[in-house]
């Protein structure tokens, strides 16, 4: 009898240590369940305000290319009479040679590139674009055997190409949150006394033209020398007449945002009356209005580009907003099969309890 006591003790106390030790077990498994599901509350409150954050600089970034779209509208004005008396005057000089110092064309050593690029990140692909169109006319230029001078405009773009020895900035401009004609005025006049000093013997500007809000294009365009009949010519040949001027219209459709860009001819078949006189030379009032074209072109480009770079950012932050929201989705699914496993074993550790103790 003492030994089956013992023997039943032995057991017993053996049952009692695994009973014990699953017990131990389960309740480690418990806790990680626990540790697990409190991380996934934390990351769907994170990604729940990150969502917030990226919604609003998404609105922030719709009103502020309504603000550029009206900034160009108002500019037309001044654009379309600066045009007509450019080509009034030059109706007068077709028959005289044009002696300017902005239509100088002189053999080509130096070359100077104005990037336009932005501010501030977080809007996609739109910096990168640039930088590389500058990366690949750059290496065009050097292989011609040119020197080559860069004015940046905007931080990113000269942040950039501070970390590369190779890009030689002479200048530098911030791109500001709305450009007006005294910006565009600073730019054009670093750009006007380079050229006419012959430091530089041609000025290419590389911008993003505005296109719609899903679409942008970096161009690459001559500004100077400039043509006297108002064009401002590509690197490939093609000419931009100034009689054709474009505007962007930001509106709404079926609850979205929708861009249109229509060509408005300008007028200048009237121009200026034929019986016109001009109290000082046609070719002195052509040297007053080309700078005056300049600023306006160079304007015209800031402009395009904060467009262009808002509308960048305001898709980059929608595709934000939609990204967190998947990912918060999933979280939740998660979320709740781990609290689901959770009821289910604390339903089958109160079921097996309540059979052990029956």
């Amino acid at each position: 009898m003492a030994a089956i006591s013992a023997k039943q003790t032995s057991f017993m106390a053996s049952t009692s240590f695994a009973s014990s030790k699953k017990q131990a077990v389960v309740q480690r498994g418990a806790l990680q369940v626990s540790a697990g599901m409190k991380e996934i509350r934390d990351r769907i409150s994170s990604v729940k305000n990150t969502s917030k954050i990226t919604e609003a600089m998404k609105l922030v970034a719709a009103a502020k290319v309504r603000r550029a779209q009206e900034a160009v509208i108002n500019s037309r004005p001044f654009s379309e009479n600066l045009v007509k008396v450019l080509y009034g005057v030059n109706q007068r000089l077709r028959v005289e040679d044009v002696d300017s110092p902005l239509c100088n064309i002189r053999p080509v050593k130096t070359v100077m590139l104005v990037v336009i690029t932005g501010d501030r990140g977080l809007c996609g692909g739109y910096n990168n674009f640039i930088l590389k169109k500058t990366e690949a006319r750059f290496k065009e230029l050097q292989a011609l055997g040119l020197n080559v001078k860069v004015v940046a405009i905007g931080r990113k773009g000269a942040q950039y190409m501070k970390r590369r020895p190779k890009f030689n900035i002479v200048k530098e401009f911030s791109l500001g949150k709305a450009p007006t004609m005294q910006d565009s005025q600073a730019i054009s006049d670093e750009l006007f006394s380079s050229f006419v000093s012959e430091e530089v013997d041609k000025v290419e500007l590389i911008y993003t033209k505005f296109v719609s809000l899903i679409s942008s294009d970096p161009a690459v365009q001559t500004l100077l020398p400039l043509a006297p009949s108002g064009q401002l010519c590509n690197v490939d040949g093609t000419c931009v007449d100034a009689a054709n001027d474009e505007i962007f219209k930001l509106t709404s459709h079926n609850g979205k945002f929708e861009v249109t860009r229509e060509s408005k001819p300008i007028d200048t078949d009237g121009g200026l009356d034929a019986g016109l006189i001009f109290e000082q030379e046609p070719a002195q009032i052509l040297d007053s209005l080309l700078p005056l074209y300049l600023n306006a072109a160079m304007l015209r480009s800031l402009q395009e580009s904060l467009a262009s770079e808002l509308a960048a950012r305001m898709n980059a932050m929608a595709n934000a907003s939609d990204n967190a929201k998947e990912l918060r989705k999933d979280l939740s699914a998660k979320y709740n099969r781990q609290r689901q496993a959770k009821i289910t074993q604390e339903l089958a550790e109160l079921v097996g309890g309540a059979a052990a103790t029956s």
